[in-house]
């Protein structure tokens, strides 16, 4: 299953219940579409950066969640439909089996690693000494 990240901002008017509510009906949308939650972060009412829809302040709430591709969907469906909601973005996680690891070099392979470096090194040589001797003829 692919693991996703959605954060949302919940307009700050709200009583504390009503914010309850909201997340609890989100936190529900994860269940019925058979996702498993993996942890919900409540940070409480935050300043935002710049003003949104004439709020300085919104109830920040992110969802770390697992399940399949029409979750965040549906969530988004959801976020459109209610004025509460200030913004919301979802983010697709990296698994940690697609972090880009060194490959093992085997015994053999490095000298010929070696004799490639040195045969570039040699051409390149070779391409500076002409284009060396063409400008020392175009001078005259």
């Amino acid at each position: 299953m692919t693991q996703y990240e959605t954060g949302f901002l919940i307009s700050p008017n709200l009583s504390e219940e009503e914010t309850e509510n909201i997340i609890l009906q989100m936190a529900d949308i994860i269940s019925q579409k058979k996702g498993k939650m993996i942890e919900q972060e409540k940070w409480g009412k935050r300043r935002l950066a710049y003003p949104i829809k004439k709020f300085g302040e919104a109830f920040y709430v992110f969802f770390h969640y697992e399940g399949s591709s029409d979750i965040p969907l549906e969530l988004a469906r959801r976020f459109k439909q209610m004025d509460t909601i200030l913004r919301y973005l979802t983010l697709k996680k990296e698994s940690k089996e697609n972090v880009r690891r060194r490959k093992k070099v085997e015994p053999g392979a490095e000298k010929e690693e070696t004799a490639l470096k040195e045969e570039n090194a040699e051409v390149m040589d070779l391409k500076n000494e002409r284009l060396s001797v063409g400008r020392v003829g175009e001078e005259e």
